[in-house]
């Protein structure tokens, strides 16, 4: 088994856990807030952290400051390795203290613009968050504000553990933030706390817990020590140079969520809700696929660069494409026949009733087709990384975001909350396309990938209409029925899409699919 296969086995067993807990923070949150008002201000309360967060280029921090560490072990600098780290982190938790400490006087205002004058901007009917909650949503981002702090600084950590090759401890980091979460819901509810404060302050201590003193903890074990020394270093202008464009520009594969919560408020009561929870639900097959695709191939991609290896590279890559489409085409297709199914069996009990199951499963059809997608962006945009050409994802994912915006706001009046989801998809998918054409008409090699590709759309069209068809004829709506009728609705469709999806993949000569089996008799033999 390969490098990347065998790291990627790892991310992916933890993002599994991560996933599962993260389905049971769903649940709780379904559960105690459904889809009303309290359910909005939960999913608008992150609205403002993760901003900041994404604004600091936090979600590429790993990304980028392991070409910066690869370097130096690679010339067996270990020293310098370690000073590198220092200087970046010390940089990057000053300026993430100050602009905490800023957001945190400044969260009522903010708020009240983005959350009251917008939407009146837009017009009329934008009734999600309701004028008077909106000193309570400013007191909830207050609680949720610094976790940003505590996301900064593991970003560095993990990517000490990822230039090693160590991933089990990193993968750990969702798993105790959604069990902070979880915690802080259920004992506010014991406690008697309305409303999602309590939900936040697990945020906030998972955050602590998982995101920083877990990792750092994994960064002495993979040999980290702290080195004193300037904070002005080579390391933090390598490292500004790459994370620059990133702050400069931003990506709709990182706004996306923003996006969707911010337009949500555009309709009625509870569409923040239910577009958050459909999202959530889509993200365990793509945290599994795509997520783990990318975490794991990327520390070998920027190896293999380092090493002028570039041909290794472009056939790793390649691989790597074409396994994330071919899985992202089995779970669009999963997702595609049994939404319904799947969002009653998750979400459908306390406040969380039959017409918020309808709804949240018409916006997790929309999101599914973006699935694959997902997958392809992760690889891509870490190639450029790995080239150390951020502004090449990042222009393009700029461009694309300022093009899809309208789309976003606008289609919300013809479509709902299904508009909000569908544009979603468009701008992942339209990003993604882009980022291929940047990269194959520099490099070659799209063949490959694009016989992937089209074979597995085929695939993935038989399988989930032949499915759904199989499970409304066998469970009918499983919305209106019991847990056991959704149920039975989940496993019927598991069943019938793998199948499906294998005897396509076969009459279609997917290579893959050989490759998959011979493996499969090998352990079992």
């Amino acid at each position: 088994m390969s490098r990347i296969a065998k790291a990627a086995l790892v991310v992916s067993a933890g993002i599994l856990a991560s996933r599962v807990l993260g389905l049971l923070r769903n649940v709780a949150v379904a559960a105690l807030l459904g889809d009303t008002t309290d359910g909005d201000l939960y999913q608008a309360a992150f609205v403002l952290p993760d901003l900041l967060f994404y604004l600091m280029a936090g979600g590429y921090l790993s990304i980028t400051f392991i070409p910066i560490l690869s370097e130096r072990m690679a010339a067996d600098d270990e020293d310098g390795a370690w000073a590198a780290f220092a200087s970046v982190a010390k940089a990057v938790g000053a300026t993430m203290v100050v602009l905490t400490v800023v957001a945190w006087v400044a969260a009522p205002s903010i708020v009240s613009w983005v959350f009251g004058r917008l939407p009146a901007l837009a017009g009329d009917g934008a009734t999600a968050i309701p004028e008077a909650d909106l000193a309570e949503l400013a007191n909830l981002v207050r609680i949720v504000l610094p976790a940003q702090l505590f996301f900064m600084l593991g970003s560095l950590l993990m990517g000490v553990q990822y230039a090693r090759d160590r991933f089990v401890i990193p993968s750990l980091a969702p798993v105790v933030y959604n069990l902070g979460i979880i915690l802080g819901g259920l004992i506010g509810w014991w406690s008697g706390v309305e409303g999602p404060a309590g939900f936040l302050w697990g945020a906030l201590v998972g955050a602590a817990a998982g995101n920083f003193a877990l990792q750092v903890w994994g960064a002495r074990r993979a040999g980290l020590r702290w080195v004193t020394g300037p904070v002005r270093s080579p390391a933090l202008r390598a490292y500004l140079l790459m994370a620059l464009p990133l702050m400069l520009g931003q990506s709709v594969a990182i706004l996306d969520e923003q996006l969707i919560r911010v337009a949500g408020q555009l309709g009625p009561e509870g569409s923040i809700a239910t577009l958050g929870l459909a999202r959530n639900l889509v993200m365990v097959p793509v945290g599994l696929i795509a997520q783990a695709a990318g975490v794991a191939a990327y520390p070998t991609l920027a190896r293999l660069v380092a090493e002028g290896a570039f041909d290794d590279m472009r056939e790793t890559l390649t691989r790597a494409l074409r396994g994330v489409v071919l899985f992202g085409g089995f779970a669009s297709a999963a997702v595609l026949a049994a939404s319904q199914p799947a969002v009653a069996v998750v979400y459908q009990r306390g406040a969380f009733g039959v017409d918020a199951t309808v709804a949240t499963a018409a916006a997790l059809v929309w999101y599914a087709l973006a699935i694959p997608f997902w997958g392809g962006h992760q690889l891509l945009g870490r190639a450029f990384y790995a080239h150390r050409r951020m502004w090449v994802p990042v222009g393009i994912g700029t461009v694309v975001t300022i093009v899809v915006i309208p789309l976003y706001f606008g289609i919300e009046g013809l479509m709902g909350a299904q508009g909000i989801a569908l544009a979603s998809t468009v701008a992942i998918s339209l990003y993604t396309v882009a980022l291929g054409v940047a990269w194959f008409r520099e490099h070659g090699g799209w063949g490959p990938v694009w016989d992937a590709a089209w074979r597995t759309a085929l695939a993935t069209a038989v399988a989930s209409v032949g499915s759904w068809f199989v499970i409304d004829g066998i469970v009918g709506a499983p919305a209106e029925g019991t847990l056991g009728r959704a149920t039975l609705g989940l496993v019927v469709g598991a069943v019938t899409v793998t199948a499906l999806y294998a005897v396509s993949l076969r009459v279609l000569r997917v290579p893959e699919l050989a490759s998959v089996g011979t493996r499969l008799r090998d352990r079992l033999g």
